[in-house]
């Protein structure tokens, strides 16, 4: 008995559909010998192709295989999965002592009960989650909706999973029998169905710009080059960094024009402007946008970045799980919309109006309910709502896409905030993207908690439920957990304001003279000047006020001129700083080809960032620019490469690593290291 690919119409159709990359699926007769392939590579490399196609199954002859030197080949057009040059399959590589289980026996082991083990089946085969479920980066309530079926039908929706193999090398660790391929024959056929019933539920994705550096397309993740963040201050809409959950909501103009937004003021049991007797019930008010844009405009420039952002140096440490993001997952926009305070007190003056009106009653909620109150008043008025609602702690937010975030309800009434639901970037409409039709903008925090699509918002006691909240990927653990496990994750921080962080975009060789190169024979500890230029930002408004660059390894730090964004309000720089630094001593590397940058930014608070995740640790990164790395500068002759090199910098805690050659780095988002 051996495993095979079946090549039927159905695995066919499936390849084409089940992945947004251009597959191709070949055969390619080799001349070299087997590689010693162990049981875990040859599963491992089955369920990378089955990940692509969903149709992995086991059979009892080998037609699909007539050479057994036979390699199987899978290339990705968009830059996910890549397998060539495999080793032979062979009889000994494959583990055939598996037991058979039914999907009826799945079903049976679905974790409601506590302590039940969870099962789920996937491409012909069974696994045992129960272990992961804790783990799922997703976090625990998105996994469980599988538990004791197909992983399939989630999988067709959040195809992330199909980015990269690491999924897959983590299922295989997992596998206890295979399914009855009579029930993956009925599973396949109902995936044919959702395809061809259901229909592709991303094929109305918007346009997006092709400088744009793509993770995945489906949900589409994409990030700024690096040559270009750094371009403009504000980031052009069309080139503004893309993290998707799910496909873009796509609404007809019909849709638009009956849309509300719903927001729920259930909480307050009362509203002050009303006399004890007559006081409101509590209301679910819904407002047009036609209402929300009737409400005073203000204009806010904000800095929004992925808490993954800079993962990519972490992973060449050691492999963490999630989008391989550069340094690129961070843009700038000016956001237009209505503030958010005002919204609540406006959808206030709704509900009262609405329960007195049916009353027969005139009274409204402040005499003038289209007169803005003074700041004195505005927070006079926001204290005396938490004073009489202890329990009044979060702001919850839904959007059209079934994301679901909260922040504090501190940040959400503080009028120095600045949060606003926002209708326009750039001062035009909200792109799909980016939010339409409305976005609620959260400055200072990280962009998960700046939710687009928003379609409701409500006043609650508890923040909101669901992974993109509660769920491990936002989550603040100790950077020495590597099994979440291990902790109650309920008592970890969630994820809010982001830390300070910096970055290097541009570096080039001057002379003294200010020549762009010299031409020298250089020998390794030799000394060159360099010209660096990048960004800075910390979260919560806190304002960058300094910027130091090294080229030696922390034994001098030449201290940079912020170039744009210093002048933002104290406690309120909601924005990223540009800088640049010229004459910077850099040493040449023992290679006598290269040489190391480092730049940190210090904050209001004077947080900086460390200078290595680890004492002395260093990881070397070869070959050219792309991902957010920047090249590295040809030291012989003079001569500036911009395409090849190899650059070594130091891996610090995710995102925050500073800078894209040599980087001192601070972090806000702790990933799981993966464990071999």
């Amino acid at each position: 008995m051996t495993m095979m690919l079946q090549s039927s119409r159905r695995f066919c159709n499936t390849l084409r559909k089940s992945s947004p990359a251009l597959l191709q699926l070949k055969h390619a007769s080799s001349n070299q010998p087997p590689l010693n392939a162990d049981k875990n590579k040859w599963q491992g490399t089955l369920l990378a192709l089955a990940a692509l196609t969903g149709v992995y199954t086991a059979a009892a002859s080998n037609n699909e295989f007539p050479n057994a030197s036979a390699n199987v080949q899978c290339e990705s057009s968009s830059g996910g999965i890549t397998l060539d040059s495999l080793p032979a399959l062979r009889d000994e590589d494959i583990d055939f002592s598996l037991p058979t289980y039914t999907s009826a026996q799945v079903a049976m082991r679905n974790g409601k009960n506590m302590g039940e083990k969870v099962w789920m089946s996937y491409g012909g085969y069974v696994y045992d989650v129960t272990d992961f479920v804790g783990n799922h980066p997703g976090g625990s309530e998105k996994i469980m909706l599988a538990a004791g079926g197909a992983i399939e039908p989630h999988w067709h929706l959040y195809r992330q999973h199909f980015a990269s193999d690491l999924p897959l090398r983590l299922m295989e660790k997992m596998i206890i029998g295979k399914l009855h391929p009579a029930d993956q024959d009925k599973i396949d056929a109902d995936m044919d169905k959702l395809q061809d019933v259901g229909g592709d539920p991303y094929e109305n994705e918007p346009e997006r710009h092709p400088l744009l550096i793509v993770h995945s397309d489906t949900p589409m993740n994409a990030e700024v080059p690096s040559d270009i963040l750094t371009r403009e201050y504000i980031t052009p809409s069309n080139l503004f960094y893309i993290r998707n959950h799910h496909p873009v909501p796509l609404l007809s103009d019909g849709e638009v024009k009956n849309f509300r937004l719903e927001v729920d003021l259930s909480l307050l049991s009362s509203y002050d402007s009303v006399t004890d007797d007559n006081k409101a019930e509590p209301a679910i008010v819904k407002l047009s946008l036609e209402q929300i844009k009737s409400l005073p405009k203000v204009e806010i420039t904000s800095t929004l970045q992925c808490s993954g952002n800079r993962r990519s140096g972490f992973n060449d440490l050691r492999q963490t799980s999630g989008t391989n993001w550069g340094q690129g997952a961070i843009s700038t926009a000016k956001w237009g919309g209505v503030r958010l305070v005002d919204l609540l007190q406006f959808a206030a003056q709704q509900a009262a109006i609405d329960t007195l009106s049916d009353k027969k009653e005139k009274k409204t909620l402040r005499p003038e309910s289209n007169n803005r109150e003074s700041l004195l008043e505005t927070l006079q008025h926001l204290q005396s709502i938490l004073e009489k609602q202890p329990n009044l702690q979060h702001l919850r937010m839904e959007s059209l896409d079934g994301m679901r975030a909260s922040i504090p309800i501190v940040k959400a009434f503080s009028p120095f905030g600045d949060v606003i639901l926002a209708y326009e970037m750039n001062d035009e409409p909200l792109t799909r993207d980016h939010g339409y039709p409305l976005r609620m903008i959260v400055p200072g925090y990280a962009a998960v908690r700046n939710v687009k699509w928003v379609s409701k918002i409500q006043l609650h006691e508890e923040e909101s439920e669901g992974a993109w909240q509660r769920g491990l990927n936002y989550k603040i653990l100790p950077p020495s957990v590597s099994d979440a496990t291990q902790i109650d994750l309920d008592r970890m921080p969630r994820l809010t304001e982001e830390p300070v962080i910096s970055g290097i975009t541009n570096l080039e060789r001057v002379s003294s003279a200010g020549e762009k190169y010299h031409h020298k024979n250089l020998q390794p500890g030799d000394t060159v000047l360099v010209r660096a230029s990048g960004w800075a930002w910390a979260g919560g408004g806190r304002n960058i006020v300094r910027v130091d660059v090294t080229g030696d390894d922390g034994e001098s730090w030449e201290i940079a001129k912020i170039t744009h964004g210093a002048n933002q309000p104290f406690g309120r720089a909601w924005a990223w700083v540009f800088w640049e630094c010229d004459g910077i001593p850099a040493r040449v590397c023992d290679d006598g080809h290269t040489i190391e940058v480092s730049c940190k930014g210090v904050d209001m608070a004077f947080n900086t960032q460390p200078h290595t995740i680890e004492a002395g640790k260093t990881v070397c990164l070869v070959g050219p620019s792309g991902g957010g790395k920047s090249t590295t500068i040809g030291l012989i002759e003079g001569f500036y490469d911009p395409i090849s090199g190899s650059v070594r910098f130091c891996t610090a805690l995710l995102q925050c690593i500073s800078c894209t050659l040599r980087c001192c780095a601070s972090h806000s988002f702790t990933p799981l290291f993966i464990q071999s």
